[in-house]
């Protein structure tokens, strides 16, 4: 179970969509959209390797990723975690958030690896520290 609430933690597992913030150098927060999915207690973002969040979490593991509900009443569970970077398991990982991704119109790519190749995709892996949040 992600953190000490069942109910947040169902929040978490029936959701897709989050808000990633990431620390820089100087300390401000950066954030941005990001796919997730769950690999038993921890989440996992894959992205391309060249971004902005790797290079920051690769400096600073301390995230915050901010799981929202698709409407109103916008309830929502926030996770601060340790982050790392990974390249193991990359397409078992990467098809795990494709498969939370389901129905939303985003796919798997048909070849998946050379998908992951071309852009040098990584994996955000989250361990959870804290876990809060707002569900009415």
């Amino acid at each position: 179970m992600i953190g000490e609430n069942p109910q947040w933690d169902e929040f978490i597992s029936a959701h897709r969509w989050a808000v990633l913030t990431t620390l820089r150098g100087d300390g401000q927060p950066n954030s941005s959209v990001v796919a997730y999915a769950r690999d038993a207690d921890e989440l996992i973002i894959s992205t391309p390797g060249g971004t902005f969040k790797r290079r920051m979490v690769e400096a600073d593991e301390r995230v915050n990723l901010c799981v929202l509900s698709n409407a109103e009443p916008f309830n929502f569970v926030a996770v601060e975690a340790r982050a790392a970077v990974t390249r193991d398991n990359l397409a078992a990982d990467t098809r795990k958030v494709f498969a939370n991704l389901a129905g939303t119109g985003y796919s798997e790519p048909e070849d998946l690896e050379g998908w992951l190749e071309s852009q040098a995709r990584v994996i955000l892996r989250l361990q959870p520290t804290r876990v809060y949040g707002v569900i009415r």
